[in-house]
């Protein structure tokens, strides 16, 4: 049997399990702007351990879970899959699993998770597979599954269940298979729409012998009158468990999703062994690499060539054949990219972003199944990653490349913004994605697949993407972007600078500061300047240069998007020109903002607790 036909014998068996591979960069916003199902998924992460780290990039400062790993979502931006099967997970399933009430499919089976199944799981009113199966679950099986009507497949088996079967399951009419088998469970046993029914193990209700719980093929579940259905006058479905077609029918799916898995991996990584695409072929200037050249380059996609990870891509230091050294960006959300053309004509657009303090694209490749982007190294890595370092006692970003990073990211925002036909708006503005080249200079990264905007366009509405703390108020609550929103980034950014601090620290201990913006605001109104600037400094930096870097900052993170300046007025004032008009305007405007004209918050903290739950302490994400 050919690839194909096994495939679509494989979809009639199992055809839900075999899961959409489509990522979609969508949120999942309440009218308030809170992502439940970043919450929900994150309050996942947290009840379980997880000692492969395989949900290293489940971060709640995203705000896009579609791109985290073993989570797939539905075409319509919404959470439809859960898969964690087999990776040693334990703790407990949290309750939170309740408010991702689009889940089609939830495959946690083969670990070692312990505690009760939430109650919660029977707001999922769409979940078609449920398989919690091999792992180490007590209490009783909650009567609230019993309102899964879409559900398909039920596996409950080798756990440590007790009480009773719930009677509420003889209301889910579509179940097809239902394993309860090798628990603890007791009492009489309901009339259950299955076609398959699985009770072998339970002592409680079998006894000692089995085969009271089996028979040598699967019968209706509902016994015609005077079958053998019948004991002491009472009705009892007939059982049927480890029955031959029953394990015919696991042993296909076993084998079947092995093959399955097997057969994509391959065509995923031997898709273009034939590629013919000749080195020199360009789109524009950009050139074509082939998947197979940058997988050799990467050592094949190695985790030691790893330099950073982001929400919708890794990030692999490479070498070519001519000993070029590149980085190389595989993306995660390949298939939300779109069409070979489209993905080819918005590469085409971004490459025409070309200014010294942007990230230069340098090619590209694009496969059935891939999308990659190539740039040149930079070899000092990212500000986040090295505002801390020192040097002989001595931080290796002291004040003065402090200044100039400040200088040329503006500079290449201007650009993006305001001499970039058409414009792009970054929309994730931090010391993350900000670059550092040979001489330390700013090199603005990962605004290669930003939204595109048409000149006449002033706004764009769309999926949020970015950082908790670095998100504007107004894109955070509506998810509407423009230019004012990288404004605002970059002043959390100047704030970064300053301070050395991460933009939201719940550090514990004397040294919190929380929210930093908060923080700077806070300590700049007692006239306390001296007090915020980074340890690491050793008192080295130009106070007249602070004050200024604050001011533009303070202006730059105005609750308003309408307050804000230009990023061209920006880098003006960061020249030292305009400053002092723009602060006087600055002090006019903020007695109506406290009066609640425009934002009833008087802290950042305050409107991104209304707007969304911030449930453990923020980290930056890595260099990219």
């Amino acid at each position: 049997m050919d690839g194909g036909a096994y495939l679509l014998l494989l979809w009639e068996l199992v055809g839900l399990l075999v899961l959409a591979a489509m990522d979609v960069s969508y949120s999942t916003l309440s009218p308030t702007g809170v992502n439940d199902e970043v919450i929900a998924l994150f309050a996942i992460k947290k009840a379980l351990n997880d000692p492969q780290n395989v949900m290293e990039n489940w971060d709640v400062t995203s705000v896009d879970p579609c791109s985290w790993r073993m989570v797939t979502c539905s075409p319509d931006g919404h959470v439809s899959t859960l898969g964690l099967p087999s990776l040693s997970l334990s703790g407990t399933l949290s309750p939170g699993i309740g408010n991702l009430t689009n889940l089609q499919s939830v495959m946690l089976q083969n670990n070692e998770i312990s505690g009760m199944i939430p109650d919660t799981i029977g707001k999922l009113t769409k979940l078609e597979t449920l398989d919690l199966s091999h792992n180490k679950l007590t209490g009783e099986i909650p009567s609230s599954v019993g309102d899964l009507k879409s559900l398909n497949y039920l596996l409950l088996n080798n756990n440590s269940l007790v009480g009773q079967i719930p009677n509420s399951l003889t209301k889910v009419e579509s179940l097809k298979l239902l394993d309860v088998s090798f628990n603890n469970l007791s009492g009489s046993v309901p009339k259950i729409f299955a076609k398959t029914f699985k009770i072998v193990g339970n002592l409680l209700i079998c006894g000692a012998n089995q085969n009271n719980c089996s028979t040598d093929l699967p019968e209706p579940m509902f016994p015609q009158n005077g079958s053998k259905g019948h004991s002491e006058g009472k009705h009892r479905p007939a059982i049927v468990v480890g029955v031959s077609i029953g394990s015919v029918f696991l042993v296909i799916f076993g084998v079947g999703l092995l093959l399955w898995w097997q057969y994509r991996h391959n065509r995923l990584i031997f898709f273009d062994i034939n590629e013919q695409y000749d080195p020199e072929v360009r789109l524009g200037h950009l050139r074509r690499y082939t998947f197979k050249e940058l997988r050799a380059a990467t050592g094949h996609f190695n985790p030691k060539n790893v330099l950073g990870k982001g929400g919708f891509s890794v990030v692999y230091k490479g070498r070519l054949n001519d000993g070029t050294v590149i980085a190389v960006k595989r993306l995660k959300d390949y298939n939300a990219v779109g069409s070979e053309i489209q993905f080819q004509t918005e590469v085409e657009l971004i490459s025409l972003a070309v200014h010294k303090n942007l990230l230069r694209l340098w090619g590209f490749c694009s496969t059935q199944d891939e999308r990659l982007l190539v740039y040149p190294y930079m070899p000092n890595g990212s500000v986040a990653s090295r505002l801390k370092d020192c040097v002989h006692g001595r931080p290796v970003l002291d004040w003065s490349r402090r200044k100039n990073i400040a200088l040329g990211t503006a500079r290449g925002l201007v650009y993006l913004h305001e001499q970039c036909d058409p414009k792009i708006i970054h929309r994730d503005v931090k010391a993350a994605n900000i670059l550092l080249d040979e001489e330390f200079e700013a090199v603005v990264g990962d605004f290669g697949l930003a939204k595109l905007l048409d000149p006449q366009v002033s706004h764009v509405t769309t999926a949020i993407r970015g950082t908790v703390g670095h998100i504007a108020p107004e894109y955070l609550s509506t998810g509407q972007s423009s230019e004012k929103t990288d404004v605002f980034g970059f002043g959390i950014l100047l704030l970064e600078l300053i301070t050395g601090q991460k933009a939201v620290d719940f550090g514990r201990g004397a040294s919190q500061k929380g929210v930093i913006l908060d923080w700077v605001k806070k300590l700049h109104s007692e006239g306390k300047l001296g007090q915020m600037v980074d340890r690491d400094l050793r008192g080295d930096f130009d106070r007249v240069e602070l004050e200024e870097m604050v001011k533009v900052a303070l202006l730059c993170t105005n609750f308003s998007a309408a307050h804000r300046p230009k990023m061209s007025e920006v880098l003006r004032m960061l020249e030292g020109d305009g400053l002092a008009e723009k602060w006087e305007q600055l002090q006019k405007i903020e007695p109506q903002r406290h009066k609640g004209v425009e934002y009833p918050f008087q802290r950042y903290s305050d409107f991104i607790e209304d707007s969304i739950v911030v449930v453990e302490a923020m980290e930056l994400s890595g260099p990219r």
